[in-house]
């Protein structure tokens, strides 16, 4: 149950997706893909060489989404808050009310407003 893709999808993560870790803290990033989750919590990875790694997810990022559309590392722990939150606004609820007429503004046609 906890190397199934629901494991995976619960965090926010894909399986055999890139992600980014450190070898050690002061080298460089090395990427490898995404195997699984562990009973601890932690992320099991596969590295370039074919070793399997399990890392907390705080040493580990995933690419996502910024602010602003690019595409940037992100620390898997902050995947998963975010990624379980997004979950309450899946569906949005029905409206209480239909929807009113529409206004359309043609600014060729003065209005009240203009000077």
């Amino acid at each position: 149950m906890y190397r199934s893709t629901e494991a995976l999808s619960r965090l926010g993560l894909r399986a055999s997706e890139p992600i980014r870790f450190r070898r050690s803290d002061k080298g460089r990033p090395v990427i490898g893909r995404v195997e699984g989750i562990e009973i601890d919590g932690s992320v099991q990875i596969r590295d370039p060489d074919g070793s399997a790694r399990s890392l907390r997810p705080e040493r580990v990022e995933i690419r996502r989404p910024g602010p602003m559309g690019r595409l940037r590392w992100q620390f898997v722990s902050d995947v998963a808050i975010t990624w379980e939150q997004l979950e309450l606004f899946e569906t949005p609820p029905p409206p209480k009310h239909p929807p009113g007429r529409r206004v359309v503004i043609r600014r060729d046609h003065p209005t009240l407003f203009d000077e």
